[in-house]
């Protein structure tokens, strides 16, 4: 079937794009010129000035480009048209193409019939999804990498030694009778040692994947009144948050992303943390500790006027105690260093997090804050190592770990190896699956669903 969809964005511009693919692209195409045959021999990958008409009223002068199968983006005849980017002259069009034979196409079609003519895998063509919608420079260059298949090849690498340890174990099977142990089972749990390793290190990635891909959080979190709204608004260069000098003014978090060195930022404005009786208070509070828990970054604002060393170590040690840091980077934020000066040292000898002082109002020293961002992306820089970004790859990465699992404790107890083999086949259906070597019309229903119609 021949499909049709306007590929760029809804609305007017200078030009927008017509996308038909199919057997009839061609002919469907032509029907709209003054002269079908003439377009029919319009050679492929060249850009053509095309008049194209409803009878004998012009719709449109468009640049056509035909791209003969195989060598188009989904595989199959297509032809993009690049009209003026009128919401009429796009509506007229799609209404002729579809009088003509085309039929509307579903969301991600193009990419789903580019995967089904082995133009891309499942993962490549769920970073097409991504690539359309990254909003940074980290989100992108992830993209890319799994775009140019660099997850495809982490996990056919995968595959090769989970083949080889397959193979081992169903040439016992074919000798059973002989009673021969072709793979020494020392040898066979070494090998899946390492597999592990490589499963466990890319299930760990998923977080830092996405975060790097949808925004890292980073928690502005302090008792009341230390100036986490004001700080959120000089971040921003925008009064987003409500300032005031009632304690307890914020009762919900606030939330705004922020392009730092190319990478992605969420900044959550948080309630003070106080005992109070306010119940709408205590609900921010209890949100607060859960943005706290969720962040990669926090940000624990104190006042210069009002802190000391004891205040400060009291204060940080009541973070810990309710929410875990491990893992996170924490940076003790000195406010109000216009109005009053801090002690030479507020952190206590023993602690660890980093420290900066800022005149958040003043919208002074806030490189300090940049610098530590700066230096997250440093450490979770997306280097050679493949990060896990999709949640779909993550839950069969952790089915495979539990697969591993239950193999090594198979070869330990000494289970027949007809059942030890039966677990490593189903690890390797789940790599299929992780490729789309097997794939449901649920999984390709779910994957191309996310799509923008069009791509």
């Amino acid at each position: 079937m021949t499909i049709c969809s306007i590929s760029t964005a809804p609305g007017i511009g200078a030009i927008a794009v017509v996308r038909v693919s199919g057997p009839d692209a061609f002919r469907i195409v032509g029907t709209l010129t003054s002269d079908a045959a003439r377009f029919a021999e319009l050679p492929a990958n060249t850009a053509k000035l095309v008049a194209l008409y409803d009878g004998d009223a012009l719709v449109d002068q468009v640049v056509a480009v035909k791209y003969a199968a195989p060598h188009s983006y989904d595989g199959d005849d297509m032809v993009e048209l690049s009209c003026h980017g009128s919401p009429y002259i796009q509506k007229r069009l799609l209404e002729l193409l579809l009088q003509r034979g085309c039929r509307l196409a579903d969301r991600g079609e193009f990419t789903l019939r580019a995967f089904m003519n082995g133009k891309m895998d499942l993962p490549q063509a769920e970073a097409v999804a991504d690539l359309i919608s990254s909003q940074s420079e980290s989100a992108h260059r992830l993209a890319v990498r799994q775009l140019k298949g660099g997850f495809s090849r982490k996990i056919g690498e995968l595959r090769e030694e989970f083949v080889r340890l397959a193979a081992l174990l169903e040439l016992e099977l074919d000798f059973s009778e002989e009673d021969v142990e072709f793979a020494d089972r020392w040898q066979l749990r070494q090998l899946l040692a390492h597999l592990r390793e490589e499963v466990q290190r890319l299930t760990r990635s998923f977080h830092t994947g996405n975060a790097l891909k949808n925004g890292v959080p980073v928690a502005i979190v302090g008792q009341p009144n230390v100036g986490k709204s004001t700080l959120l608004n000089a971040l921003l260069d925008d009064d987003r948050a409500i300032v005031s000098d009632i304690p307890g003014t914020t009762r919900d978090t606030v939330e705004e992303t922020l392009l730092v060195d190319g990478t992605l930022f969420r900044f959550i404005d948080t309630a003070g943390l106080r005992a109070s009786d306010d119940v709408i208070e205590n609900s921010g509070i209890e949100r607060t500790l859960r943005a706290a828990a969720n962040a990669d970054v926090i940000f624990y604002l104190v006042d210069a006027a009002t802190a000391t060393p004891d205040s400060v170590g009291a204060e940080l040690a009541t973070l810990r105690r309710v929410v875990p840091l491990d893992g996170k980077q924490v940076l003790l934020v000195v406010n109000k260093v216009d109005a009053a000066p801090a002690p030479v040292r507020l952190l206590p000898p023993e602690e660890t997090v980093g420290e900066v002082r800022i005149s958040a109002k003043g919208r002074q020293h806030l490189d300090g804050l940049r610098d530590t961002l700066t230096r997250y992306v440093a450490a979770h820089h997306v280097g050679d190592d493949t990060l896990l970004t999709n949640a779909r790859h993550y839950d069969l990465m952790l089915k495979i770990g539990d697969d591993i699992d239950r193999v090594e404790r198979g070869l330990t107890t000494g289970l027949p190896t007809d059942l030890v083999a039966e677990d490593v086949r189903g690890i390797l259906d789940k790599l299929g699956q992780l490729t789309g070597a097997i794939t449901t019309d649920d999984v390709l229903d779910t994957v191309f669903g996310k799509f923008c119609i069009g791509k």
